[in-house]
């Protein structure tokens, strides 16, 4: 019964003879379907590719995970020793940090920032050097400290590498001071700039890199950092290193992979995503509407047939199946022709970069786009559950179960 029902559905829908205004409106129907659906193929794509540029963002500058006192802004090196680290399993290198607020001070332009003072082997565990887009990466020389300055901090404060001038840092000076004597309230010190990194414009809009020695100094923590950061091998399971970290540590550390580091930006990122979804539903769901017309009119030019199908003992319920599968029939020809529009416009966007971003200054001069399966799938899946109620509540109420009435 199932096979009739469809090869009536496609005679009325392919079949040459039945060629009328209702196979017109129907075409245009199933292209009403198919430009949401394309748009939610396209847009849903855009979106991850920006969503997966910020994520390596992240991780480039932020480490696998990330070790903290749980109480208090700094803890001891001595407490948490490099090899205690280095023996859990997964753990491919540990480099430990120290970073807090200071005024920077540069040929007479002044600013916050936040200094972060890393030890030698931070690069190893953050790929700094990648990102450096102006003179290089080099925190010492000799007995001089040097810094590596974000491009939006150096852009602030008119830092050049090539000029031999100091940045003068100004932190609290914690403890008692004279109130009469105003300078001695803050401890100041200088690093020459010698690098700029670029990343995004919140991370190289905030942080000067410094040596771990130089930013001990400065805020008076000797012997202490804020953070050890923690990189695993490849392949290594993120959850179960960090769990196995706490388990070493105790509750006198909070241990947070990347994803806890940045949980508010993954969670407003997923929102918004979904909020995008959902708002193209809504306009999905207007769309299929088309398909009430094209069935209504359909069912009142084939009355004859349906006649002629329930004289020869045809059931209500069948002929309801034959015009239920016509409207899926519609729905899912415009939803593939959109299914198959939106990738080959996401393909060419990754091949060619057609759509640029107007912008100088990005990271990337077009648009980023990547298509995931899942969404492919939820696309699907939210479509064919429209299209159905819509038509299945269509045909319901235009053919009622008393065949006396048809």
């Amino acid at each position: 019964m199932r096979r009739l029902r469809l090869l009536f559905a496609r005679r009325y829908l392919f079949s040459r003879k039945s060629h009328s205004v209702i196979n017109v409106i129907s075409g245009v129907s199933a292209f009403a379907v198919g430009v949401p659906v394309a748009a939610m193929v396209i847009l849903l794509s855009v979106f991850n590719g920006f969503e997966g540029l910020v994520k390596s963002m992240f991780r480039d500058f932020d480490p696998d995970i990330a070790v903290s006192a749980a109480q208090g802004k700094v803890f001891g090196t001595d407490s948490l020793g490099r090899s205690r680290l280095l023996e859990i399993a997964g753990v491919a290198d540990v480099s430990f940090v120290l970073e807090d607020q200071a005024l920077l001070e540069y040929r007479g332009r002044q600013g916050v920032a936040t200094v972060r003072g890393v030890d030698s082997l931070y690069t190893s565990v953050v790929p700094i050097e990648k990102m450096v887009v102006e003179g290089e990466y080099a925190l010492q020389s000799g007995d001089m400290m040097q810094a590596l300055v974000g491009q939006g901090v150096a852009f602030s404060l008119g830092v050049r590498t090539v000029l031999f001038d100091p940045i003068k840092m100004f932190v609290p000076r914690r403890g008692s001071f004279s109130t009469l004597i105003p300078v001695d309230a803050y401890r100041t010190k200088e690093v020459f700039p010698t690098g700029v990194f670029a990343l995004d414009a919140e991370t190289d809009g905030r942080y000067v890199i410094v040596p771990l020695e130089f930013a001990q100094s400065l805020f008076d923590y000797g012997g202490r950092v804020s953070s050890a950061m923690v990189r695993l091998e490849p392949g290594a399971d993120v959850d179960r290193a960090a769990a196995a970290i706490r388990g070493e540590l105790g509750d006198g550390y909070k241990v947070l992979t990347r994803f806890q580091q940045n949980a508010s930006f993954y969670q407003i990122m997923a929102y918004e995503k979904w909020g995008i979804f959902f708002i193209i539903l809504m306009v999905l769901v207007i769309a299929s509407f088309s398909i009430i017309g094209s069935l209504v009119m359909l069912i009142i030019d084939k009355r004859k047939d349906m006649r002629t199908i329930i004289n020869m003992g045809g059931s209500v319920g069948f002929v309801r199946g034959i015009f239920v599968r016509e409207g899926m029939m519609i729905s899912l020809l415009g939803a593939a022709g959109g299914l198959v529009f939106g990738l080959l416009v996401c393909w060419v966007q990754v091949t060619f970069g057609v759509v640029k971003i107007p912008a100088a200054t990005f990271l990337i001069d077009a648009y980023p786009v990547e298509v995931q399966l899942l969404d492919i799938v939820a696309i699907i899946v939210c479509f064919t559950a429209v299209s159905y109620i819509i038509t299945k509540f269509t045909v319901d109420r235009m053919i009622p179960r008393s065949a006396i009435r048809i």
